[in-house]
């Protein structure tokens, strides 16, 4: 099974999704968050159509082949660009939630002995075989 596609067309396409990738990854990124299940569902997508477009090379059909890679690498391009989205109440620096409580003025955190020490008890005997007559 030989699959040819002329070279001109793979050319052009292969410029136009080294396009989207790199617009994908260079433009400003959105203002709203896009929430995780929607993103989940549209790199399921992608998949779907690098599926499709295996199984049509496996069919000869090339043109559907490209046409379906096509498709995949550039919702694989939009939901990159989507996943950069931030709301402008998310924390700066990640998505570690702000911890409320202020640090110790030493700079060292404060540490319960009293509640590690009956931690480390209940551990112990825990950890002790149960001992039998």
């Amino acid at each position: 099974m030989v699959v040819v596609v002329p070279l001109v067309e793979n050319g052009s396409v292969a410029l136009a999704l080294i396009a989207a990738i790199v617009i994908s990854a260079s433009v400003r990124a959105p203002r709203r968050h896009v929430p995780t299940p929607e993103l989940r569902r549209l790199l399921v997508a992608a998949l779907t159509l690098y599926a499709v477009g295996g199984v049509a090379i496996l069919d000869a059909r090339p043109t559907l082949a490209v046409a379906a890679f096509a498709a995949g690498v550039i919702a694989s391009a939009f939901a990159g660009w989507l996943s950069r989205g931030s709301d402008q109440d998310d924390p700066p620096g990640g998505s570690d939630p702000f911890d409320p409580t202020p640090p110790d003025p030493d700079g060292v955190p404060e540490i319960d002995w009293d509640r590690f020490e009956r931690e480390r008890r209940d551990w112990a005997r825990r950890q002790q075989p149960a001992h039998r007559p």
